[in-house]
């Protein structure tokens, strides 16, 4: 991701996996391999970041 260090990703990534928002998954490969999936907790923040969304496409001001 552009914008973002590996650090402070890997930081934000293991703050929702403790949160319960992500799952993560370890494979023990060479190299090693980790995938990150939404939990059931995360999705049910969907209809919330819907709503933020949407309130604010409306309340855009340029």
């Amino acid at each position: 991701m552009d914008g973002i260090s590996k650090q402070m990703l890997t930081k934000q990534l293991r703050e929702m996996e403790e949160d319960g928002i992500l799952l993560r998954e370890i494979f023990a490969e060479i190299p090693p391999r980790v995938e990150y999936s939404i939990s059931e907790k995360g999705k049910s923040l969907f209809p919330i970041i819907d709503a933020m969304s949407s309130w604010g496409e409306l309340n855009l001001t340029c």
